[in-house]
C-alpha cells in the first residue's frame, strides 16, 4: 500500500513574537501551521494577537522573534516574494468607491500582472462570491459593506495566490451571505489553497476549519483539530480555555 506524502505547510509561524517599542507584548512565541488544502481558524477577542499575526505574515510590521514563513520564504526577509503567494481580504475591505465592481476587479488584477481575465471571468467570479449580476456595473459607493467584502474575496481569488488571509471575512454579511461564504471557503480548500482566518465567529469556524487556535493576550492558548472537538460545544471550550488562562495569569501576579 503505497503512503501519500503529507501536503505541505504553505503558512508557517515559528516562535512568532512581537513587542512593541511601548513595551507591551502584542504576540508571544505563537507557533502553528497550515497546509494546503486547509482552513486555519484563530478564535479571539479584540487585542487577542489575530490582527498582528496576520499582519506580520503580510510584513506591515517586522516580527521581534520569530519568523512568519510563507510558502518557505521569510516574509520580513523577502517581503515581494511572500506576497506573491498571498492573497489578502481585510474587515474593512478598500476598494475604489467610484468605480463600479467590473471596474475594481479588472484594476486590482493588472495591478497584480494579470492581463489575461475577460469580462466573463470578471462576471464568474463575481457571482461565485454571491454578487448579484445587477450589481456588477454599479459604483461602491452604493454598496453595503457586504457587497464591498464579496467584492475584496473576488480580488482575492483572482490573484490565485496559493495562500489566503482572512481578517473577520464575515463582518458585515447577513446569515445567508455568511452562509454562502463559507460555502466558497470549503471550495477554495479543495483547489488547495491554505486558508488563515481570524474571527470572532465560533460557530462559522466550527463548521469550516480543519483545526481552530484560541488567542488570548498576545498567546495561543489552545490549539485543536476539528476531530479532537467532534462532539464538543466549542462555546463552551472556548469560555473554559479563556478562563482558565485568565486564572493562571492571576496565579503568578
Amino acid at each position: 500500500m503505497e503512503l501519500q506524502s503529507p501536503s505541505r505547510a504553505l503558512l508557517e509561524a515559528d516562535n512568532l513574537t512581537k513587542r512593541y517599542e511601548d513595551g507591551q507584548l502584542a504576540l508571544d512565541h505563537v507557533n502553528f501551521a497550515v497546509a494546503a488544502g486547509e482552513i486555519y481558524a484563530m478564535l479571539g477577542g479584540n487585542g487577542a494577537g489575530k490582527t498582528t499575526t496576520i499582519n506580520l505574515f503580510l510584513n506591515f510590521i517586522e516580527p521581534t522573534e520569530g519568523e512568519a514563513r510563507v510558502d518557505g520564504i521569510v516574509t520580513h526577509r523577502d517581503p515581494l516574494a511572500a506576497k506573491k503567494k498571498l492573497a489578502y481580504v481585510s474587515e474593512n475591505v478598500m476598494l475604489y468607491p467610484n468605480f463600479t465592481a467590473l471596474q475594481n476587479l479588472d484594476f486590482f488584477a493588472r495591478l497584480g500582472g494579470r492581463t489575461d481575465y475577460s469580462k466573463d471571468a470578471y462576471r464568474d467570479v463575481l457571482l461565485r462570491v454571491g454578487l448579484q449580476e445587477e450589481a456588477h456595473g454599479r459604483r461602491l459607493k452604493g454598496f453595503s459593506k457586504g457587497m464591498r467584502q464579496k467584492c475584496g474575496i473576488a480580488i482575492a481569488i483572482l490573484k490565485d495566490a496559493p495562500a489566503i488571509l482572512l481578517d473577520e471575512p464575515t463582518s458585515g454579511l447577513d446569515p445567508k451571505a455568511a452562509y454562502e461564504f463559507i460555502g466558497l471557503l470549503d471550495s477554495l480548500r479543495g483547489e488547495g489553497k491554505a486558508i488563515l482566518m481570524s474571527t470572532h465567529d465560533i460557530f462559522r469556524a466550527r463548521d469550516v476549519a480543519n483545526t481552530i487556535g484560541i488567542m488570548n493576550q498576545g498567546k495561543l492558548v489552545m490549539q485543536r483539530s476539528k476531530q479532537d472537538l467532534a462532539g464538543e460545544d466549542l462555546e463552551k471550550v472556548y469560555v473554559e480555555y479563556m478562563a482558565g488562562y485568565m486564572d493562571r495569569e492571576t496565579e503568578t501576579v
